[in-house]
């Protein structure tokens, strides 16, 4: 994902959603290694719920 375009969607998370800042940079760790999606292991590590991970989907969509 571009920087610019993660740079937005990690502002969504925050201020749309408001997940902390901290479980932000857990699941950004967890890409790098693993290269899965963000928005995948924000909900996998159950920091976002099946609702606002669709509604992630749709920002990006969107974006």
């Amino acid at each position: 994902m571009e920087s610019t375009k993660q740079s937005r969607l990690i502002d969504f998370l925050q201020e749309e959603l408001a997940i902390p800042a901290e479980s932000i940079a857990v699941a950004l760790r967890r890409s790098e290694r693993s290269q899965a999606l963000l928005p995948m292991l924000l909900w996998q590590y159950g920091l976002v719920t099946l609702e606002q991970l669709d509604q992630i989907f749709d920002w990006l969509e969107m974006a």
